[in-house]
């Protein structure tokens, strides 16, 4: 890959970003189109956001992925949002549009786009997501479009309550939204009719890897088990689920289309999504 005097500038800014698989698969997805491109990461502390955007404008930088601590804070450094990130109230993708800054999520497209990938259909099918925290919000408020059924299990029952009062708010008719707490008793009733399972935990995350979020007992060959972490790429809930012979989903593949649509947002191209994955395998030392 070539720098030259014309080439544009994406990158990453988050707090740590060092682990970050967005630069090898959004550089893979520029080479693969010979765009005069490159992707970088920008180590962001909290104190420094706001320079670190008013850099962004100054640098002519065309584009950012945004990543924890600053999907939230760095709204108020932009000039305006799309429909989706003005309702959940995050932002992990910026455009630098002659000046003017334009923030997304891809999260809730990423997720819905691992789904299809997989040949899962969610339309008219009962959803169980396991956490109401960031990555379930946006989650939920694109699959609520989808689902028949849409049911919110979280250890902290008052959090699951407002975002199911939140999805109500947005979706008056069709979906049924319900939330309920995150314990044993829930779940099994929950899961004993649902068709897909979501952990959007980080229950199962390294270093726990032995963790898992639900008993084995209630996993079956009908389901689909999507598991948004991502570290490690196969978690226990995935393995028992597998020995099982369900549908299973890693974080992985979520991750990806999430950066795939922040390419498509940034260049207008259609984003090379085995390329991309290919790149994000490579980087984990993951032959597939």
């Amino acid at each position: 890959m070539m720098v030259t005097g014309k080439t544009k500038v994406c990158g990453l800014i988050g707090d740590p970003v060092e682990h970050s698989l967005s630069p090898c698969l959004q550089n893979a997805a520029f080479k693969h189109y010979g765009l005069d491109f490159i992707y970088v990461a920008f180590r962001v502390k909290q104190e420094n956001l706001r320079d670190a955007i008013q850099g962004l404008r100054s640098l002519g930088i065309h584009g950012l992925n945004v990543t924890m601590p600053h999907k939230i804070n760095v709204i108020q450094y932009l000039d305006d949002l799309d429909a989706t990130a003005k309702i959940i109230g995050s932002v992990n993708t910026i455009l630098n549009r002659n000046g003017k800054l334009i923030g997304y999520t891809t999260d809730g497209a990423g997720a819905l786009k691992a789904l299809r990938y997989h040949g899962v259909d969610p339309s008219g099918k009962k959803i169980v997501i396991l956490g109401a925290g960031g990555a379930s919000r946006s989650v939920s408020l694109t699959l609520a479009k989808e689902a028949k059924e849409l049911v919110i299990l979280n250890r902290t029952l008052s959090k699951a309550e407002r975002l199911a009062e939140e999805l109500k708010a947005l979706y008056e008719y069709g979906t049924v939204i319900k939330a309920d707490e995150l314990n044993s008793q829930n779940v099994k009733r929950e899961m004993a009719d649902a068709n897909i399972l979501i952990n959007a935990t980080s229950i199962g995350m390294r270093p726990n890897d032995g963790s898992t979020p639900i008993d084995s007992a209630l996993l079956r060959s009908d389901l689909v088990v999507f598991d948004l972490v991502y570290e490690p790429l196969e978690t226990r809930l995935l393995i028992e689920a597998k020995k099982r012979r369900a549908t299973t989903i890693d974080g992985l593949t979520m991750l990806v289309f999430q950066g795939a649509v922040s390419f498509e947002i940034w260049t207008g191209r259609t984003a090379p999504f085995k390329v991309m994955m290919k790149a994000a395998y490579k980087s984990i030392g993951f032959n597939k």
